[in-house]
């Protein structure tokens, strides 16, 4: 089944066009498993340069060998220090319970840079912390665990197989909403989102993202950018 998982995002991320409007920026990549491979995998195919590292050195192989071969280029495989350097952003895809040994592992590596956060608390899965999180949403949680990253909340409510099928899609695209508190990480954001093959959607704070944690009521749905609005009440 894990194999068959791999096999649907690599053959989505296969096919997606480059769609890079700024300049290429490298990307590390911490948990390269269905969610970091399949985003991931549609930065490479956008011109970015990616690092992917996992625990499971397979994980990486399998992300890495599921690009087609003019795109391999632009990925690489990594430590979680190396992928945690070698980014001007980093993408964390872990369960969320594994951030603390992130932080511990990494922390200072991270302290001013972009962090992509599509991590969900799962209490089944997660525990008790996973219940605090959710509690004052997810994405405040993350940036207490992370002191000093600038956190940019996205692609956390959407299954790997969603986004991989509807990346780069025809217009009207499908839309992703974005959260930060700083600037300039949203701005960043918002381009990895497009660049991804979605239609970004400012969603505005970190403490307003938890309108669009997992089980919210756009959790899922395949929206466009002026339906996200609507439903998330946005200008």
């Amino acid at each position: 089944m894990r194999r068959r998982s791999f096999l649907i995002a690599a053959a989505a991320v296969a096919v997606a066009p480059a769609f890079a409007q700024a300049k290429p920026m490298k990307i590390g990549v911490i948990g390269s498993g269905r969610i970091g491979s399949t985003i991931g995998g549609l930065w490479v195919k956008a011109g970015h340069e990616v690092m992917f590292s996992d625990r499971d050195p397979e994980q990486v192989k399998r992300a890495i060998d599921g690009l087609g071969p003019e795109s391999r280029p632009k990925a690489r495989a990594g430590s979680v220090h190396e992928a945690a350097s070698f980014g001007d952003a980093v993408l964390i895809a872990v369960p969320y319970a594994a951030l603390p040994a992130i932080r511990d592992e990494v922390g200072s590596r991270l302290r001013g840079k972009v962090i992509i956060d599509p991590n969900n608390p799962v209490p089944s899965r997660d525990g008790e912390m996973a219940l605090a999180a959710r509690e004052k949403g997810a994405a405040i949680s993350t940036a207490a665990l992370l002191p000093g990253a600038k956190i940019v909340r996205s692609f956390n409510s959407w299954g790997y197989a969603t986004m991989a099928r509807e990346a780069n899609r025809t217009a009207p695209r499908m839309a992703l909403p974005v959260a930060a508190d700083d600037p300039e990480a949203l701005k960043i954001g918002m381009q990895l989102v497009s660049d991804a093959g979605f239609d970004p959607v400012n969603a505005g704070s970190l403490a307003s993202s938890k309108n669009y944690d997992l089980g919210s009521s756009v959790s899922g749905r395949v929206l466009t950018a002026e339906e996200l609005r609507k439903a998330l009440s946005l200008k």
